[in-house]
């Protein structure tokens, strides 16, 4: 009998989903958290000093959990890197879909999703790449 790699994944959502991380999808996330009692989401991105920074969101409804998911959450820049002027600080951590875990640490029910950084044009921040 040949087990796949999906069955022996570790990660709570891969063996929920009966997929590989990699195809996770915002559908997958929020039916996820509707079925299994998910309480908290929270954003993990890393910050100028390299130290993991958190935004913890209690989920109110499906349409908040949506909205974080598609939108992200604004950030100020200017706070997380020295090199970024306060004009020019707003910032975006957009959710990567395949990196989420049930943290299982936490009391409360909660779900983690590593970021990435993104400008208010919703484009890859170019800000991030430290001047020479």
């Amino acid at each position: 009998m040949k087990t796949s790699s999906v069955e022996l994944n570790p990660n709570k959502l891969v063996q929920y989903l009966n997929k590989p991380a990699s195809e996770f999808t915002k559908e997958d996330i929020i039916k996820f958290v509707k079925e299994n009692g998910i309480k908290m989401l929270t954003f993990r991105y890393v910050g100028g000093d390299g130290r993991l920074k958190a935004l913890a969101f209690v989920i109110r409804d499906e349409e908040h959990l949506d909205n974080l998911l598609s939108a992200g959450e604004r950030v100020d820049g200017s706070s997380l890197f020295s090199y970024i002027e306060a004009d020019s600080s707003d910032l975006y951590v957009m959710p990567k879909y395949r990196t989420a875990f049930l943290n299982p640490f936490e009391e409360i029910p909660t779900l983690d999703i590593l970021c990435s950084y993104f400008d208010k044009e919703g484009t890859p921040s170019k800000a991030l790449l430290k001047p020479s």
